[in-house]
């Protein structure tokens, strides 16, 4: 089983943005010390919680700061970027990390963005993105002239091309024939898990969904393999999830449930923001349950994997055995403000080398 970092990342907006990027950078250079298989990070070009508007451009700074992690992009929101401006970076980024790079794709989350690039329509957005990836690979597996005409982007170069100078040519990823491809989901029964099932594409669950809706995305991902005729196995599917560890249960519950933590701060602003946009199903473990009675309390509780190494052990594994077999484990990234730095790096310190071993024993892999 991988072992990755997820960060949106989140941090409160009084923070000094180059602050908050030093911290960041900090926990994956910590994450590639201590033994994590990857590191994916979020795009959000509108909040300063969620500060880093280019994760290309964040994660291009730590390739020769580390040595084994993969790094993903958690995820470029497509609608958002024109198809041939993806393709070349992406591209780049790969030669640069000599292939260390996963491309994580998604529509797009918040709400601000969506707004910013006038996207706001599910369908509308969701058709941009399946048509830009479409596109980006078109891009990859051919030489020019290119003449594509989508119905959102219509790509031409062919009376520019000079092959003698390479002169019109976009470029092609190391990995060939391309990076291996992600797609996010958080709602309940995610068509984006469907979606990656027919492709060939892994899902990747968000954190901040309780425990049916992550075992929804399994039944979903099995629905699309069975439509492709592939054989479905969760060798491929990502799921992360808040995790707190400490020596003892009840100082990882100290800790997880302190209205000073980072862990609490994490699902207090997001119920705010999901509440903002009428969006909180996919954070509640009962969808039944009025908004106005769902606390933080409770968000902790049924979202959060905390306690001892043993008994993180124990949940983890329990958790995977309710959900389905997923292949990969992604912690998410908190805010490491005060004492919460050094409690996440413990949290990693000890998952890595005490829980995932554990696990993979367990599991026989």
């Amino acid at each position: 089983m991988k072992l990755g970092l997820f960060g949106m990342p989140l941090h409160p907006p009084t923070r000094p943005m180059a602050e908050s990027y030093e911290e960041d950078a900090a926990k994956v250079i910590h994450a590639d010390e201590v033994g994590f298989d990857e590191v994916w990070i979020g795009e959000h070009m509108s909040c300063t919680t969620e500060p880093i508007a280019s994760p290309l451009m964040f994660m291009a700074s730590l390739i020769n700061r580390t040595k084994h992690v993969r790094f993903g992009t958690g995820v470029i929101a497509l609608p958002n970027h024109h198809p041939a401006v993806v393709a070349s970076e992406v591209a780049q980024f790969d030669h640069m990390s000599r292939g260390r790079l996963m491309l994580g794709i998604g529509p797009g989350g918040l709400a601000s963005d969506m707004e910013l690039f006038d996207v706001l329509d599910n369908t509308y957005r969701t058709e941009r993105m399946m048509e830009s990836i479409d596109t980006i690979l078109r891009l990859w597996r051919q030489d020019p002239p290119y003449r594509i005409d989508g119905k959102h982007w219509k790509i031409k170069l062919a009376d520019t091309v000079m092959p003698e100078l390479g002169v019109g040519y976009i470029p092609k990823p190391l990995q060939q024939p391309h990076p291996p491809v992600m797609m996010t989901a958080m709602s309940p029964f995610s068509d984006s898990c469907k979606t990656a099932g027919i492709r060939g594409w892994g899902p990747m669950s968000a954190n901040f969904c309780p425990e049916y809706i992550i075992a929804s995305h399994w039944k979903k991902y099995k629905e699309g393999c069975e439509v492709a005729g592939r054989t479905p196995n969760g060798d491929n599917w990502r799921v992360a999830r808040n995790i707190v560890l400490a020596r003892s249960d009840s100082e990882a519950r100290d800790r997880v449930m302190d209205p000073t933590g980072s862990n609490y701060y994490y699902f207090e602003y997001l119920w705010k923001v999901l509440l903002a946009v009428n969006y909180t199903a996919v954070m509640k473990a009962d969808p039944k349950q009025p908004d106005d009675k769902v606390t933080v309390e409770q968000l902790i509780d049924s979202m959060v994997i905390y306690g001892s190494p043993k008994t993180v052990t124990e949940k983890l594994l329990a958790f995977r055995e309710r959900t389905g077999p997923f292949g990969g484990l992604l912690m998410a990234m908190m805010d490491g403000s005060g004492a919460n730095r050094a409690r996440e790096f413990e949290t990693m310190t000890l998952l890595a080398r005490e829980v995932m071993p554990a696990v993979r024993s367990a599991i026989g892999r």
